[in-house]
């Protein structure tokens, strides 16, 4: 692929794959929270498994890339000073998130913001060797330590996630969306936003990589079911082994390049009405677990007795309010809340 920055004015083609990767997490996390007793139809089951893990890595992604991009005019002082704050910001959110729903995503947010500090102005060579840096030592920590350590699987409680020790574990290598190796995806973002990302053939280049890459770890992950390595070579986020980090870029590059080619095919398509969700995605995000599980609890939906299906409906729902509600917000106002809080707080005076 031909390197050169990205554009100045704004890839619509990024907000509308950033609402997408938010419906994803909506789905996966209200499955994860309501439990369903019964397994859905062959189609749904099989949905929400491809979902897993790979709606999250496409966030993840895409926060590195609008770091870049929304950086990319400051001084460097600057910007290394605007995204402290950033990561300060999520980590204050993030951490009482943390208290209602364990399997939050903002205090990780929060971490790799504040590690990618040093990298804001590296160019695309030292963010791909800082990826297969974090890539190897991720690696090498899944050989080396306890990956089970804190955990009991059977419900998916983290049991010692508030001491010292217990939460820098999860936080660095076992938790929901650690450090090690999810900084790689944030890194792959950062690198994505040195792309000349408004052409179209920078566009095909992503989804053919995308998928090329997708079919080459799904071999690997179908080769190693039934071997000593399975655990290590599966292509689920838990454990998140190198296999399971190459189909979340390459799900990432496909959401990414398809979104931006919808984008520049059909600049005026129905599809703008999703917009205002997909730029107000905090917000949503806090929004799908205080007001969405927050309303489920209260209707008694996490007693583990619903179907897959109520869960799809349930999702469907929240997500359909939600991107109506942020369409009608857009109109007077064209940030979230949350974000207008943070872009608040975190401007550099």
């Amino acid at each position: 692929m031909t390197v050169a920055m990205a554009p100045k004015q704004r890839l619509h083609g990024l907000d509308l794959s950033r609402y997408f990767a938010l419906a994803g997490m909506v789905l996966v996390n209200f499955r994860l929270a309501m439990q369903p007793a019964t397994p859905g139809n062959t189609w749904l089951e099989g949905l929400f498994h491809f979902l897993e893990g790979k709606a999250s890595a496409t966030f993840v992604v895409l926060a590195g890339l609008g770091l870049v991009l929304a950086t990319r005019t400051q001084e460097a002082t600057a910007a290394r000073w605007w995204t402290l704050r950033r990561a300060l910001f999520l980590l204050a959110i993030g951490i009482p998130n943390l208290l209602i729903f364990p399997a939050d995503i903002i205090h990780y947010y929060a971490m790799y913001f504040l590690l990618a500090v040093p990298l804001l102005r590296s160019g695309p060579a030292a963010l791909l060797t800082a990826m297969l840096a974090v890539t190897a030592t991720s690696l090498w920590a899944l050989l080396h330590a306890n990956y089970s350590q804190g955990w009991d699987w059977s419900t998916l409680h983290y049991t010692d996630l508030w001491s010292l020790s217990g939460f820098i574990r999860n936080l660095l290598f076992n938790g929901f969306h650690p450090i090690l190796p999810w900084l790689a995806l944030f890194l792959y973002g950062m690198f994505l936003a040195h792309l000349p990302l408004q052409r179209s053939s920078t566009q095909w280049k992503l989804i053919g990589f995308g998928f090329l890459a997708a079919i080459m770890a799904s071999a690997i992950a179908h080769w190693g079911q039934g071997s000593t390595l399975a655990w290590l070579l599966g292509s689920t986020p838990i454990p998140p082994g190198p296999v399971y980090l190459v189909i979340g870029i390459a799900f990432a590059s496909i959401a990414i390049g398809i979104c931006l080619r919808i984008s520049s095919l059909w600049p005026h398509g129905a599809w703008n009405f999703l917009l205002p969700a997909g730029r107000m995605t905090l917000s949503l995000y806090i929004a799908h677990i205080l007001i969405g599980m927050g309303v489920l609890e209260a209707l008694g939906a996490f007693d583990g007795s619903h179907s897959l299906a109520e869960v799809a409906m349930a999702s469907s729902i929240f997500l359909v309010l939600a991107t109506i509600s942020a369409w009608a917000w857009s109109l007077k106002i064209k940030q979230g809340p949350i974000e207008m809080g943070m872009r608040w707080l975190t401007k550099v005076r």
